[in-house]
């Protein structure tokens, strides 16, 4: 019976302390992503009803090897917030609501501060051709801008992206807006600068995926996200982190690049309009 009592007492400490997600440590110097997509994940396990904690890897990983141990079970890390693609929600378990609204498939180039006005006479993915955009291997976007014909040169390094990119080795950066003018700031000695003449556009969204073997954890999340959506609360914490960021890309004043994504899956919510971030309902906050 002792071992029986023992079990009981360890049962109910875990249900009482509730258990721990560990979500990835970025290879950014400073993780444009971070603070909204814990405060997303925050709210998330808030409105979800139970007690998880939530605590950063030990170790940096880049995208693909987060992935791989979330698939593996590893223990190592159990929450990647990431693009979706065919593969992804294959090998991973997606929380089927998009925590960016969409937005991480809108880009603005990084450019060198040089040659600030090189897309003043681009107004089509064609007039993009003669130009060569860097990318990470293992980003999904770097097969949409393939796919659309466009010119890409790849590294394993995000750090290294942007020193190319100041040494010349590509001509741009394709960023999210949701993304480009933190990563601009901490890497301001770089001589770099933001495009003004257009944003680039394509169908995706960044959910959080979990491994297959954690179905209750999908659920619990999805539970609390859609319980931020039907309250708004979502949403208020978009505006909140996004508003004036959207404002100063001055989206509607640039040329709009729109690119197709043939690895968009068939389960994203596109039939949901509330969940999609749309310029002229945006001044409507809930």
């Amino acid at each position: 019976m002792k071992w029986w009592v023992a079990w009981c007492c360890w049962a109910m400490m875990t249900v009482a302390c509730g258990e721990t997600i560990i979500y990835p440590r970025h290879q950014a110097q400073h993780d444009p992503q971070l603070d909204y997509m814990l405060a997303v994940l925050k709210l998330a396990v808030e409105k979800s009803g139970k007690p998880y904690t939530l605590q950063q890897s030990k170790l940096v990983m880049v995208q693909s090897r987060v992935i791989q141990e979330i698939a593996d079970n590893s223990g190592s890390v159990d929450i990647v917030w990431t693009m979706t693609d065919v593969e992804r929600e294959k090998t991973l378990l997606p929380v089927l609501i998009p925590i960016d609204r969409g937005l991480i498939g809108w880009r603005i180039a990084l450019l060198q501060a040089s040659r600030a006005d090189l897309f003043a006479n681009v107004a089509t993915r064609f007039d993009l051709k003669p130009f060569t955009a860097g990318q990470m291997h293992d980003w999904p976007d770097t097969r949409i801008l393939r796919d659309s014909g466009l010119k890409v040169d790849t590294t394993s390094s995000y750090e290294a992206l942007f020193q190319q990119l100041s040494a010349g080795r590509f001509d741009y950066f394709p960023r999210s807006v949701i993304e480009i003018s933190d990563e601009l700031a901490s890497h301001s000695e770089m001589g770099l600068t933001m495009d003004r003449h257009i944003v680039i556009e394509y169908p995706t969204a960044f959910y959080f995926f979990v491994s297959r073997k954690h179905p209750q954890l999908a659920a619990d999340l999805t539970r609390g996200l859609e319980a931020a959506v039907a309250d708004g609360s979502l949403q208020r914490l978009f505006h909140q982190h996004f508003d004036a960021l959207l404002r100063r890309m001055r989206l509607s004043e640039r040329r709009h690049i729109k690119l197709e994504n043939a690895w968009l899956p068939l389960s994203a919510p596109l039939n949901r309009p509330e969940l999609w971030y749309q310029p002229e309902a945006e001044g409507k906050t809930p």
